[in-house]
């Protein structure tokens, strides 16, 4: 017997996604995601001053900022046909560093780790063991028993007010979380922990951005920020990036593996078929061959080819979104036309477009962009992920998974953040020999197109500009939650959180938090909801979930 059951919203931050499953056996047999919030931003810009298009796009989340300033910057770049100079190209690594760090920071312990941690059985744990355990896998500080003793008190008034806080409307109890007390306890200390960190990494972009969130630092042609190249500036940049990779290396890491641990069996749900990542960092003016994290596409799960990226193959469908028409267009002659009729998941259900990779669904993000750096033989990726999956003694076929999904974006923050020492220090050595160069003169043309490609935490961006009359003409985002979390495409072929759903155990319909973790696995930036509706009696139950 089959039911239905709705969670809304699953958000825990911000934006407008509703999903809707369908249960049976006690798994997920069918799913599909909708997002419930018009963006409008295309029709903004049309007719406003291409240089002004990364003020106003970077708007479209108040989490991770930076990556549609650099998106538009990019595209506009392209347009110009401008080349940065290096020290440009120095500073918007670092920025973006920075923001990585910082979202999966975020993600992990505030946006996801509730999934599998409960924080109310910590209650019951013993100090001194928590103790013995954290101090056995990490030398993080505040790891004595009299500092659990605290976190367990903090938690305990939380209880007894009758008022947990940022802790309420949990499943606490429900049979699927499995870590021992001291371990809930130990992530829940850390859980803390990590709202402190994340406003201390969150500076790094205050430096050279001037503030956060919503950077005021990017110019097409370069970066304004030639003033706060100096010693002092990069030296508290690099202070806050030590301090960062402190808590990545002794407390994120540590806790992923520890966590992960205990749900290997989540190695095998919440997979897709095909992945795409657009790279990130470049190292030069080549792009893309110069991408510290490359680019390329996988389809069929086949790590032994990650073939090269074409644009041109990129469509948007909009058959199931509230737009007119229902065919497919390429971003470059995109439009945004919209038409709302109402939600109904054999027709219509989402704001969102389809996107489609040579026809096809493609998972973006951390995973995405692992495996396809582990495909092409990326030695840093290579060396992380053969640690994580001997480690776990899971197979490779696990990283198709929530889990997978899951472990990627940790792996990943520890190689970026690595990197970013080697950006740091590339920069001090610019300014030692006198290149204090940070931005290129250009010439706005009557009429041109540009393309901006970034992968940002969430994954492939792109955005896509067409200029008449030195105006904005036309301008397209196709930003990573759309790739993961859009509706069916005219081919009916679902998206890839709807495809990912599918299989999943449900134990409990009334406290599915099984279904959390796999659509948290995605970090998705739009409120969530998940329904999930019993075919027989129509009956649909309702969560929310902060």
């Amino acid at each position: 017997m089959a039911e239905r059951i709705v969670v809304d919203p699953i958000t825990r931050i911000e934006g407008h996604l509703r999903i809707e499953v369908e249960v049976a056996n006690g798994k997920v047999t069918n799913a599909w995601s909708s997002s419930t919030l018009f963006r409008g931003l295309e029709i903004i810009l049309k007719g406003r001053d291409p240089r002004d298009a990364w003020l106003f796009t970077q708007r479209a989340c108040g989490v991770c900022t930076y990556v549609h300033g650099l998106a538009s910057i990019r595209c506009v770049d392209n347009a110009v046909g401008v080349t940065i100079p290096d020290n440009a190209r120095l500073i918007r690594n670092l920025l973006m560093g920075a923001q990585f760090l910082h979202d999966h920071i975020v993600h992990f312990y505030h946006l996801h780790a509730l999934d599998w941690v409960d924080v109310v059985s910590a209650l019951k744990a013993d100090p001194v063991k928590a103790s013995k355990i954290a101090n056995d896998v990490s030398p993080a500080p505040k790891s004595g028993p009299s500092d659990f003793k605290a976190v367990q008190a903090r938690l305990q008034k939380f209880v007894d007010s009758g008022q947990l806080g940022l802790f309420a409307n949990g499943y606490w109890g429900h049979p699927a979380y499995k870590l021992p007390p001291e371990v809930n306890l130990i992530a829940a200390a850390h859980y803390l922990e990590a709202l402190r960190q994340q406003a201390r990494t969150a500076r790094m972009h205050a430096i050279f951005g001037a503030k956060n969130p919503h950077l005021q630092t990017l110019v097409v042609g370069g970066v304004s920020c030639a003033a706060d190249l100096n010693a002092d500036r990069i030296s508290e940049f690099l202070y806050l990036w030590k301090e960062t990779m402190d808590f990545v290396n002794n407390v994120y890491i540590p806790d992923l593996l520890a966590i992960a641990g205990f749900y290997k069996d989540w190695g095998s749900i919440g997979g897709t078929t095909n992945f795409l990542c657009y790279g990130e960092f470049p190292q030069s003016a080549k792009e893309p061959e110069s991408l510290f994290f490359p680019r390329g596409a996988i389809f069929k799960r086949n790590l032994a080819k990650a073939e090269a990226v074409d644009p041109a193959k990129i469509t948007e469908h909009v058959k199931h979104s509230w737009y007119e028409g229902d065919g497919a267009l390429n971003p470059a002659q995109g439009e945004t036309k919209p038409k709302y009729t109402k939600l109904d998941t054999a027709d219509r259900y989402s704001w969102m477009k389809a996107p489609r990779y040579n026809g096809e669904p493609m998972e973006v993000g951390p995973l995405a962009r692992v495996l396809v750096a582990y495909a092409k033989g990326h030695e840093p990726t290579k060396k992380a992920v053969d640690g994580v999956l001997k480690q776990l003694g899971i197979p490779a076929e696990a990283l198709f998974s929530t889990l997978g999904r899951t472990a990627a974006r940790a792996v990943e923050t520890k190689i970026i953040g690595e990197a970013m020492e080697g950006w740091i220090m590339q920069l001090v050595e610019n300014l030692k020999k006198g290149d204090t160069k940070t931005f290129e003169p250009y010439q706005m043309p009557e009429s041109g197109q540009g393309m901006g490609l970034n992968d940002v935490p969430r994954g492939a961006l792109g955005h896509w500009i067409e200029i008449k009359g030195k105006k904005i003409a036309n301008y397209q985002l196709v930003v990573p939650s759309t790739w993961n979390l859009g509706p069916r495409c005219a081919a009916n072929k679902p998206g890839p959180v709807e495809e990912a759903l599918i299989g999943t155990p449900v134990a409990d319909p009334k406290r599915p938090v099984e279904i959390l973790r796999t659509v948290h696995s995605f970090d998705p930036c739009i409120a969530c909801g998940v329904h999930v509706i019993d075919p027989e009696s129509n009956q649909v139950y309702k969560f929310k979930v902060v």
